[in-house]
């Protein structure tokens, strides 16, 4: 049986001795957006700039995607786009969301009053060539939940696991809550392997606002892609 808790870990780069590190930043916590320094003004007017001038940027994310003609005509309005053209994905944020600096993520964007609310992207080198290559997505995200995504400290329960394709792409997408003594953090994470790498997606909100928020999160998973670089 080929799951993350048994041997993947190792194959992703995310453990030592067969054991996932501790240390592996999936999960954005609270402390660590609060603290963070946004990116300088200059910086979000340059990257605003460019958007502006960029304009195929958006067209080409939404055409590529799998259902394209009804995310394009009820879900953009309010997001801005994110490519990284580098490490080979793209995706949408709320506007409004500010762009953070967090040491072992690639990006993170969040809420400025609700730090809860974010997504943060990581990337790791992997040896494998599909996500289906570590199980199903029941048994891939409950080990990432247990193992990675909430400290052990936290109560968690998964809630959904799907998979789903673009492009001819797989990807693994969920949704869990993990429980702090001062706080329940709803969650949505998307997964894939591409170009050598394993990627993850994980935005969430805290339980008190999931209901005004889960549209948006939803939206920001759905527009998650990897591609060739």
């Amino acid at each position: 049986m080929s799951t993350l808790q048994q041997l993947p870990c190792a194959q992703l780069g995310l453990c030592t001795n067969g054991r996932f590190q501790k240390g592996v930043p999936f999960l954005v916590r609270a402390e660590q957006i609060s603290t963070a320094s946004s990116t300088t003004l200059q910086d979000k007017v340059g990257r605003r700039q460019m958007l502006a001038t960029g304009v195929t940027i958006a067209p080409w994310l939404l055409l590529s995607y799998q259902k394209s003609t009804a995310f394009a005509a009820e879900n953009v309005k309010g997001f801005l786009p994110v490519t990284d053209k580098k490490d080979g994905y793209s995706f949408l944020y709320p506007f409004g969301w500010q762009e953070v600096v967090i040491e072992g993520q690639d990006k993170v964007f969040k809420d400025v009053i609700e730090p809860l609310e974010n997504v943060s992207v990581n990337v790791f080198p992997t040896n494998k060539e599909d996500i289906r290559d570590l199980g199903s997505p029941q048994e891939v995200a409950e080990a990432l939940i247990k193992k990675v995504l909430a400290p052990p400290s936290q109560k968690t329960k998964l809630l959904t696991a799907a998979e789903h394709d673009v492009d001819g792409k797989a990807y693994y997408t969920f949704e869990f809550v993990a429980q702090a003594p001062n706080f329940t953090r709803h969650a949505l994470s998307t997964i894939a392997i591409g170009n050598g790498k394993f990627y993850t997606l994980t935005t969430g909100a805290n339980e008190r606002r999931w209901g005004k928020m889960k549209d948006k999160l939803n939206t920001v998973i759905d527009s998650f892609k990897i591609f060739n670089v």
